[in-house]
């Protein structure tokens, strides 16, 4: 039987839907690249949460674990990440992590697709990549999301640096600590998957959202 908090996603993924419809509508006004990878971003975000929402709703599915790893565990933070480097760091360096990470994502989904599906007894049909039989591939993730963890928080304490002393600049700064943030949360929250408590990760990823769109409306709203 389901928990109340098993259907927390369907509300984050209603949520993550108003939010990249307002995103994207932004993104088609500026054609900036952070808008763009913040939009991917909170995209794959919805995505995810998609997923789950699915799992709760009509119950475990081969195909829709792998999707869920794909968005979930290997994407993750990186587009909301790859954003903040666009919008705080040289465009040389973007560019190329940008093609580095993506084709690392590229290499790493195909393997989630093809890897055999292993069910242990007493399984509980909860969303988990401890079912790959190819073992390695959940190795992938923690390289992508180290990368997503230290621009995401060093994005964070970079704009600080930078916009201390350009007051006009300080939404640029608190925007990012948001985003920073709601972007670090889901992370935390699979950590506690990987220990075997999912319901965290469906708490942080809501949490994570709001502040999320709170630190991107903050910077929208200082452009205009």
């Amino acid at each position: 039987m389901n928990t109340a908090i098993e259907y927390i996603p369907i509300i984050t993924t209603v949520f993550s839907v108003y939010f990249v419809i307002e995103i994207y509508r932004h993104y088609q006004k500026r054609k900036t690249k952070y808008l763009l990878w913040w939009t991917i971003g909170v995209l794959t975000f919805g995505l995810g949460t998609l997923s789950e929402s699915y799992n709760v709703l009509f119950g475990w599915n081969e195909i829709n674990l792998r999707i869920w790893y794909i968005v979930g565990a290997l994407l993750g933070g990186f587009p909301l990440a790859q954003g903040s480097v666009y919008l705080l760091m040289n465009q040389k360096f973007a560019n190329a992590t940008s093609w580095l990470f993506s084709m690392l994502i590229i290499i790493a989904s195909v393997c989630v697709l093809l890897t055999p599906i292993l069910i242990p007894e007493e399984f509980k049909h909860k969303l988990t990549g401890a079912v790959f039989e190819w073992e390695w591939v959940r190795y992938f993730s923690p390289f992508i999301n180290i990368y997503a963890f230290i621009f995401l928080v060093g994005g964070a304490l970079f704009s600080a640096i930078k916009y201390s002393r350009q007051l006009h600049k300080e939404a640029r700064f608190k925007g990012n600590v948001f985003i920073a943030l709601g972007g670090l949360l889901p992370g935390i929250g699979g950590a506690f998957t990987r220990m075997g408590y999912v319901n965290v990760l469906f708490v942080t990823e809501l949490i994570g959202l709001i502040l999320i769109y709170i630190g991107y409306r903050i910077i929208k709203d200082n452009k205009r």
